[in-house]
């Protein structure tokens, strides 16, 4: 049974008088936005995995770090949960709202506080789109280097809830690698700071603890990024193959030529033909797989790593490499990648977007099996790839509106994560756990380890208050999928057990 159609977490909260709630709210908070309306509250019953909905008991869209401190005591001395939410977009069911708690939205917090071009930083408020931190810095020829396909909309505080990548993550990291401090609110209301502005902070590592962990630990209400200098050359190449096993294995031979390219994107037949027909980057509709490989850094440089990438990729069995011929064309190229998603979803109703992590060696074997499994189950499958990093997100296309084909598109998913586990990979790589891949926790991790996952969550939130039923299964959870169970048949905390 998956979670997402899973009543227990709802079932077992104790019931919250919804206009006790409201009115303790605005007598503390007179000028605290609230909504609590049947029809205000729809457009948060979803983030961006909508084929599951929940309709939250009310809405709070605060604007200032102090209104966040009194909502979550309020909510804490009232044992009401909350589930914070930045921008929506994200694709684990990580900020699916509960219909007996509260859902805080951090839209509002959408300032870029500081920019500080000598010590390449910025300080910025949750609610600000991670695109728009590197246009700000662009007049000091800066950027902010994660890169999500969704960073036109995505918020940098969702960012640091899921460690969100992007494609140039393979040479300069995921967002735990391009933080420098954090400033949170606790479930009790107190406000933190992890990190630090210097390179190194004293103690244990907070901020890298806290970084992915799905709004479980905390509340994010300022942000300090790590900015880099724009490298003065960018080249693009992409090469063609008729076999997409091959592409697989031109990835792991760049590496192995000690090449690390500044973005490394894999997409198959159907990706190609989906992002070519809505971009129309100039994509080779035939090919059945091409790579997409940016090296930067100075031209002498990016002269010397193209020749070799040439070589490898031609020793790889490319059918076709072209280098794009200016900036426009580079751009068009990165277009149809970062437009991937958008352009599967005119090709069906709906789609189940995955993601998943595996070894580089075992991409040509995992393509493969993902092939297998559509043919299984009857369903297609686009794939699109960080593939240096070993970051696959495979689309599962499918329509809701005919019977058992949602169920058919959750099982094949939970199938693939299971297989990049089964070859030494992990069930995530940016999109977070969340609800949607609960079950498979179960699979990666033994109960020694989530019982230190229900260790961590039970010191910052014993109550289990901030977003509950997320992220780490329990006892009950992981006995009804059939894997492994926590403690021996008992959990360590008693009060996690009626999750």
């Amino acid at each position: 049974m998956n979670i997402l159609h899973d009543e227990r977490i709802d079932g077992v909260l104790p019931d919250v008088n919804k206009s006790a709630l409201l009115n303790a709210l605005r007598t503390d908070m007179p000028e605290l936005q609230i909504l609590h309306r049947r029809e205000d509250l729809k457009p948060y019953e979803c983030d961006g995995l909508s084929a599951y909905r929940t309709t939250p008991l009310l809405v709070v869209l605060p604007d200032s770090i102090e209104q966040v401190q009194r909502i979550m005591r309020t909510c804490h001395q009232r044992q009401v949960p909350v589930v914070a939410r930045g921008a929506g977009t994200g694709l684990s069911g990580g900020a699916l709202p509960l219909e007996k708690g509260v859902l805080l939205v951090m839209a509002r917090f959408n300032r870029i506080l500081e920019i500080d071009p000598q010590a390449r930083c910025a300080r910025v408020q949750p609610g600000v789109r991670n695109l728009a931190i590197s246009e700000a810095a662009s007049v000091h020829q800066l950027y902010y280097a994660p890169d999500p396909s969704s960073q036109i909309a995505c918020s940098i505080g969702g960012n640091v809830a899921e460690n969100a990548g992007g494609v140039h993550c393979l040479k300069y990291g995921l967002t735990v690698h391009n933080l420098l401090q954090v400033e949170i609110v606790t479930v009790e209301g107190e406000r933190m700071t992890l990190g630090s502005h210097a390179l190194d902070a004293a103690g244990y590592d907070l901020m890298a603890l806290f970084t992915g962990s799905e709004g479980m630990l905390g509340i994010v209400v300022e942000v300090t990024v790590k900015l880099l200098p724009k490298p003065p050359m960018a080249r693009v190449l992409m090469a063609s193959f008729d076999d997409i096993g091959k592409a697989g294995r031109a990835v792991g031979d760049i590496i192995s030529a000690g090449i690390i390219p500044g973005g490394l994107e894999m997409m198959d037949n159907l990706a190609i033909r989906a992002a070519e027909d809505f971009i129309h980057a100039g994509y080779p509709v035939e090919a059945a797989a091409i790579l997409l490989c940016e090296l930067d850094g100075v031209e002498s440089d990016v002269d010397e790593d193209t020749a070799t990438v040439r070589r490898v990729l031609e020793a790889s069995g490319a059918t076709e490499i072209r280098i794009a011929k200016d900036e426009a064309e580079r751009q068009r190229f990165w277009a149809g990648r970062k437009n991937a998603f958008p352009a599967v979803g005119r090709m069906s109703p709906d789609y189940y977007c995955m993601d998943g992590t595996i070894p580089r060696r075992e991409l040509p074997n995992v393509l493969q099996g993902i092939a297998d499994l559509s043919d299984t189950y009857g369903l297609k499958v686009a794939n699109v790839f960080h593939a240096g990093d070993g970051n696959m997100h495979p689309l599962i296309l499918f329509d809701a509106n005919q019977k058992g084909e949602l169920e058919r598109a959750e099982e094949l998913g939970g199938k693939i994560l299971e297989l990049c586990v089964r070859v030494g990979g992990s069930i995530t790589g940016e999109h977070g756990v969340g609800r949607e891949k609960i079950n498979q926790m179960c699979t990666q991790f033994n109960d020694d380890e989530l019982e230190l996952f229900h260790a961590v969550k039970a010191a910052f939130d014993p109550q289990c208050l901030l977003n509950p039923g997320k992220n780490i299964p329990t006892l009950h959870r992981c006995a009804e999928f059939g894997a492994m169970h926590i403690h021996h048949g008992e959990l360590p905390f008693p009060e996690l057990e009626r999750f």
